[in-house]
């Protein structure tokens, strides 16, 4: 692949990140590519025909997402190709409370979602993008909303009243300093009502229609290169949406596949996949379920299939070395990072690795390996949980970023391209060994 068509595909994933400020965008936004290509959606409720060939995809809760194209072959006899991913990142969400007055002020009150380096959200134009549950003609209905416009602000404090705060960092009180400067209204007494009725606009309903949201807060800067040759990028919410982004991709690629060809995506992962919708619940294993059928087949099915998990990895920084095993160090632009730790936090062991990296040669990406300090606590991703949860030999990779989980991350301009690759690549193989 051509410099040129590394950096399209890296805008076309700074372009994707930039209209995704939520996981319910992210998903809404690959249904759209999805149904571009004649995926065809299903329902859960709804039985499924199915046959070779055919390419479909099924949302739970309009944050999950499960796509798949049917082999030539059955699954009994060449099982399943998985990719994995998360579509939701740390971050700020709002209370259901909303605005509430401070002295004149507004402010926005949050709770932290995941784990956030939560110092990064200070001093940024930030918006507020997710869904409302507005009352419908029938129930309750859901409606997506986003505010490309700045809406709010965490301003910190001046050092004169914060001496230390480069000594210290700064740190928030997440009760009483989170909450977002919203508005100084011309009244006295500032009504609440002011932020229900900019979402109920937003949402073209009727304030009283308005019966509850879901948002996160999100950082209204979008998506750019850096470095002296525009090597780098620069974005927020990278974890993990490259690595959905980069999944969907692989699975449109793959046309005509001979194993069943499955691209999950899953909400909640940044708050440990214990949920309706989450790695650890019932999605997947229904979807694989009813493309491979019961019993021994499935069984069989089972047995003849691989799951690679995409999250992102730490990249080697060079003003922190000492937070790295010299041995083990990954680079941006250097390709996909197969990830190994021995307590299976990450999953990749010998012969699921070196299998994942014989795949990047053959493929002509090149890839590296990625292995915790052993001093300092490792952290994980939904490869274990759908281990365990489906029975599937699971390989974990990720291309390797700066400031995981800060509001704005940064990466390798080449790797996305090379991961896409490498992910067709794996979604095409017709056997394993």
């Amino acid at each position: 692949m051509s410099e040129v068509q590394d950096m399209q595909q890296a805008q076309e994933l700074l372009d994707f990140i930039d209209d995704s400020p939520s996981p319910w965008h992210a998903v809404a936004n690959m249904a759209e590519m999805l149904q571009a290509a004649g995926f065809v959606e299903l329902r859960e409720d709804e039985p499924w025909h199915l046959n070779p060939g055919d390419a479909a995809y099924v949302i739970r809760e309009e944050a999950s997402l499960v796509a798949f194209r049917v082999g030539s072959r059955a699954p009994e006899a060449a099982g399943f190709r998985v990719l994995a991913a998360h579509t939701d990142s740390p971050g700020l969400r709002v209370k259901p409370g909303g605005a509430h007055r401070a002295g004149p002020f507004l402010r926005l009150g949050v709770e932290v979602y995941g784990g956030p380096i939560l110092a990064t959200f200070a001093d940024r134009d930030l918006t507020l993008a997710g869904r409302v549950a507005v009352r419908g003609e029938v129930g309750i209905d859901s409606v997506l909303v986003d505010f490309p416009e700045a809406l709010a602000r965490l301003p910190t404090p001046a050092i004169h009243l914060n001496r230390e705060v480069n000594e210290q960092g700064l740190k928030f009180d997440r009760q009483k300093e989170l909450p977002l400067i919203f508005s100084l209204p011309d009244d006295d007494e500032p009504s609440p009502e002011a932020f229900r009725q900019l979402l109920a606009t937003r949402a073209g309903v009727e304030l009283d229609d308005l019966l509850g949201w879901d948002l996160a807060v999100s950082d209204t800067q979008p998506g750019a290169f850096f470095g002296a040759d525009r090597e780098f990028l620069a974005a927020p919410r990278i974890d993990n949406l490259a690595s959905c982004h980069a999944a969907i991709k692989a699975l449109l690629a793959v046309e005509q596949p001979t194993a069943t060809a499955v691209c999950a995506l899953f909400d909640h992962e940044e708050i440990g996949s214990t949920t309706y919708r989450g790695a650890a619940g019932t999605l997947l294993p229904n979807v694989l379920e009813r493309l491979g059928g019961a019993g021994e087949e499935l069984h069989q099915a089972k047995a003849r299939s691989r799951l690679v998990s995409v999250d992102m990895a730490h990249a080697w920084h060079p003003n922190f070395p000492h937070f790295y095993e010299d041995e083990h160090k990954a680079h941006v632009n250097h390709g996909p990072v197969i990830k190994v730790n021995a307590n299976q936090r990450y999953t990749s062991e010998s012969t699921g690795g070196a299998w994942f990296a014989e795949l990047c040669r053959g493929a002509g990406v090149p890839w590296q390996t990625y292995v915790h300090r052993t001093d300092l606590p490792c952290g994980s991703t939904i490869g274990p949980v759908t281990a365990a949860r489906l029975g599937l030999p699971v390989i974990d990779v990720g291309n390797a970023i700066w400031s995981m989980h800060s509001a704005r991350e940064s990466a390798g301009a080449k790797d996305h391209a090379w991961m896409t690759g490498a992910l067709s690549a794996f979604l095409a193989v017709p056997q394993l060994p």
